[in-house]
């Protein structure tokens, strides 16, 4: 049997998640010419038929379903192997691959320059996401999450700040319209807020039980959008403390809210315990964040 490449174990397991040709190429960023060379290539190098051709799609064969069941485990064992080569020398360089909140990533993104400055070999890659990325699959080296404390046996936590929010508005919309003084008053204002999925927030949720629908001027599902609403003076809406008081012209209103806090914790898989990148880069953010505050 000749030789097999990594990447053309990969580029199969994609075609067996996406089930064609097409769309493999496009989850993978190559062309499909590509992917059909590849498929091939590893078939004849292997001596076995992984997929059957249909004109709807690639079909597994019992022998892509083994590869199916057993490549999520390889591929996680192998970014564990990668993580560990790459911190064993304990040098402050590679991509370091973050994961974080939407409502956070602006916050912290001021600081990675400066970062990048005192560590010019770092390569960063930050992935701004509301959903919980797994760390053992080598995804992310970081993850920076919001709310209680994560768990989880391979974990390690630690509480990297508190995220306070309040609600802002422009001060020519303050001008034209005012700011509630109680939440009587909420129903004569317009609202910037996060989407129906985010109502759950305790700080989100206690404006919409106070208002009507017609209220809310402005809607979406990510946190960046909600600010840069509010910096354009389209209604009162929710930010950041900090991110609020580096931005001159907004008046924070007044009506004390519940909850209007949360933790963001620093979390790693413990295999990447004597990282000093990991090490280097939380004494770097929380330094950064306690200026901030």
């Amino acid at each position: 049997m000749n030789s097999v490449s990594w990447d053309d174990y990969k580029i199969a397991y994609q075609v067996a998640i996406d089930g064609s040709l097409s769309k493999a190429a496009v989850s993978l960023g190559v062309n499909h010419a590509t992917v059909l060379r590849r498929i091939n290539q590893l078939e004849q190098n292997l001596e076995v038929t992984l997929f059957i051709r249909h004109q709807r799609g690639y079909k597994l064969t019992d022998a892509g379903i083994l590869l199916l069941d057993e490549m999520p485990e390889i591929i996680t064992n192998f970014a564990s192997l990668e993580n560990r080569l790459q911190n064993v020398e304990g040098t402050i360089s590679g991509e370091l691959r973050i994961t974080t909140v939407s409502s956070f990533s602006s916050t912290i993104t001021p600081s990675l320059k400066t970062f990048c400055a005192a560590f010019p070999k770092i390569r960063l890659k930050l992935i701004s996401t509301d959903e919980i990325i797994p760390l053992d699959t080598g995804a992310a080296h970081i993850s920076l999450r919001a709310g209680p404390c994560p768990d989880g046996v391979d974990l390690i936590v630690k509480e990297l700040t508190q995220l306070n929010t309040q609600y802002y508005a422009r001060q020519d919309y303050v001008e034209k319209y005012g700011m509630p003084a109680s939440i009587a008053q909420f129903k004569e204002h317009q609202w910037i807020l996060p989407s129906s999925d985010k109502h759950r927030i305790p700080f989100v949720s206690f404006i919409v039980e106070h208002i009507n629908k017609e209220n809310i001027v402005f809607q979406s599902n990510h946190f960046p959008d909600i600010h840069q609403a509010v910096f354009s003076g389209m209604g009162i809406g929710p930010l950041a403390e900090n991110q609020a008081n580096s931005h001159e012209g907004l008046v924070k209103m007044k009506v004390k809210l519940p909850k209007a806090s949360e933790s963001i914790w620093f979390v790693y898989h413990k295999d990447l315990k004597h990282s000093i990148r990991i090490k280097s880069f939380y004494d770097f953010l929380t330094t950064s964040l306690t200026k901030q505050n």
